[in-house]
């Protein structure tokens, strides 16, 4: 059952306001933006959807779902190899610094707010660094969070932090991102409903857009995000 308690950690969980620095960074938007790649409502929306349908968010979602499993079943070698497996995945130094950074000042908030022995002993076993990924899954499982409702809410925070940077870089107003997050929600459903079933062995992503725009965005004249 999804209890109220679930519910407000989930929301506090994938909160924008979540001191974990999730608002410095583009994943790439920043780059398509300045090279006029994305340059609308409309080209930023197809962006998204590309990414939730094949990107390297699906695989996030998916190494967090098997962080919270190992968290449940208190198996701490298997939070370590996938944490080394989604450092080893990322195609470029600023996804890479992104997600460790995120996720070892998530871990660090977990410290603080559950100090009981048993989150010191999981993060513990996790390693340094932790990739974001791996902590909100540890995070989601130890306030019993329902797992379908965690990755909901985790490719919920995804694209909010991608919309509000779009709103700034493009720009777009208010209004126009917070339409574009509805449009989102069919897409966010399925993708949740895909990333349930994925086998270890279905595991994969093609993003190679991605991958170019944040190699790209390193030597930008001007940025304003770090990714």
């Amino acid at each position: 059952m999804f209890t109220d308690f679930a519910l407000l950690r989930l929301l506090q969980l994938a909160s924008p306001a979540l001191p974990v620095g999730a608002y410095s960074y583009s994943d790439g938007l920043e780059n398509l933006v300045e090279t006029d790649v994305i340059n609308n409502q409309k080209s930023l929306c197809m962006w998204l959807e590309q990414e939730l349908q094949c990107g390297a968010i699906r695989l996030e979602a998916a190494i967090m779902l098997r962080a919270y499993d190992c968290t449940n079943s208190n198996n701490c070698e298997g939070l370590s190899y996938w944490n080394s497996w989604l450092t080893a995945i990322k195609e470029t130094t600023e996804l890479r610094e992104q997600s460790w950074q995120m996720g070892g000042s998530l871990i660090g908030l977990l410290r603080d707010l559950q100090p009981q022995q048993k989150m010191q002993n999981l993060v513990s076993a996790v390693g340094k660094p932790c990739n974001y990924a791996i902590a909100f899954g540890l995070g989601a499982a130890y306030w019993q969070i329902d797992l379908k409702a965690a990755v909901l809410g985790y490719l919920h925070s995804w694209a909010s932090n991608l919309i509000g940077a779009g709103v700034k870089l493009i720009p777009l107003g208010q209004t126009t991102g917070q339409k574009l997050l509805l449009q989102l929600d069919t897409r966010i459903a399925l993708t949740t409903q895909e990333i349930l079933t994925l086998e270890d062995e279905d595991l994969s992503s093609c993003g190679w857009g991605l991958s170019l725009a944040s190699m790209a965005h390193e030597t930008q004249y001007t940025r304003l995000f770090r990714s």
